[in-house]
């Protein structure tokens, strides 16, 4: 496989050895990240280099069996530095070149991942083609990097077909020898290489001595017409409740000008009942804002109603984030907000699982919840 840059952008192409197989085009999204990091000698940190480095850390890549293209973002970012423009140029770049590549995989900074692989997942409806988001806690060029697993694996995930259908049609991120859905992921380790969980949805795909794909478990959208939304409103706040949460913090986060509020309560969706409290919810739905309720714990789903502490959330009309994470609750609502200017249609959509996000057992929607305990049980010990 021969390497080369050319307007911007890094390909290899590999000299085929036939005319029967034809191979696999995989674009590659580099925005930055620690897998791409040198260590700087003047400063002593860790500092953005450019992909060549990954190429020549990563000498398997001129064994992979396909065509590999590669963009990179300039300048490189950071993933704290990520944001909602960033999420609409690589979605918008994904649509540009979805009828030229087989798969795509993105390099990414951990840090914010599960943000950016959530946002996608809602901007790009109808995928019928992998996009995998992966990175390393090491930087490539270290001994005991993760960085060249990561890569090469996401890249075999990002290529794979039956019949000529791609194995996997949803935005995922690959870390690990685990290939997660996206939107039901978050980051919760900064110093182990097993950096990201799922504990609400089972694993996609499982790479041992083997990969071992569990379909069942993956989105099929197969004859959906491929869409790219690109209208994303941040008009939200956070209220993340303690106890002890003073009348002045609460009312600081409900009277601000945001569409909606994400509440992250205790448990299955438990609030305390003080009236002032419960008083102050009311007032802002009656606002017009939508009050989101989703869970701190890391692992089950809200349940409006179970306690006599969420029946009066329920009554009131907050909404139930059942088993979403915090990064796809977020995302959702941004992309709900940029569709939909009546806060009622946000409302309703943001119940109703769209892209594999939710389990809501009420309305049929999504996986239900014996079907992922195995899954979940892991995580509890």
């Amino acid at each position: 496989m021969a390497f080369r840059w050319y307007n911007g952008t890094f390909t290899a192409r590999k000299r085929r050895k036939s005319n029967t197989n034809q191979m696999n085009n995989i674009l590659v999204i580099y925005t930055g990240g620690t897998i791409g990091m040198v260590n700087d000698e003047h400063s002593g940190t860790f500092v953005p280099f450019d992909f060549d480095l990954i190429v020549k850390n990563v000498p398997e890549l001129s064994r992979l069996n396909f065509n590999l293209t590669v963009h990179s973002f300039e300048p490189i970012i950071d993933s704290s530095n990520m944001s909602p423009a960033i999420w609409v140029k690589m979605a918008q770049l994904i649509k540009d070149n979805y009828e030229d590549y087989d798969g795509f995989v993105i390099l990414h900074g951990s840090d914010t991942m599960a943000f950016s692989a959530s946002a996608l997942s809602f901007m790009l409806e109808g995928l019928q083609k992998p996009v995998i988001l992966s990175g390393s806690q090491l930087p490539i060029g270290e001994i005991r990097t993760d960085a060249r697993e990561n890569l090469i694996t996401a890249l075999e995930i990002a290529s794979a077909k039956k019949k000529g259908r791609s194995l996997v049609q949803e935005v995922c991120i690959y870390f690990d020898s685990k290939l997660f859905r996206g939107n039901r992921s978050f980051k919760y380790n900064s110093a182990k290489f097993e950096a990201f969980r799922s504990p609400n949805y089972p694993v996609l795909v499982e790479a041992g001595v083997h990969l071992k794909y569990h379909h069942n478990a993956m989105l099929d959208n197969t004859g959906k017409e491929f869409l790219l939304h690109t209208r994303l409103d941040n008009s939200i706040s956070i209220l993340k409740l303690y106890p002890g949460i003073s009348k002045q913090v609460v009312r600081a986060v409900l009277e601000s000008d945001a569409r909606s509020v994400i509440l992250e309560t205790f448990g299955s969706g438990n609030t305390t009942t003080d009236a002032w409290f419960l008083d102050m919810l009311r007032e802002a739905i009656r606002s017009g804002k939508n009050i989101v309720d989703i869970s701190q714990c890391k692992v089950g789903s809200v349940e409006l109603g179970r306690y006599e502490t969420s029946r009066y959330l329920k009554e009131m009309g907050v909404l139930s984030g059942f088993d979403m994470t915090f990064e796809a609750a977020v995302t959702k609502l941004m992309y709900l907000q940029g569709e939909f200017e009546n806060q009622q249609e946000v409302a309703y959509w943001m119940e109703t699982n769209i892209r594999g996000e939710l389990t809501n057992e009420n309305t049929g929607h999504g996986q239900s919840a014996q079907q992922v305990i195995s899954d979940q049980s892991q995580y509890l010990a």
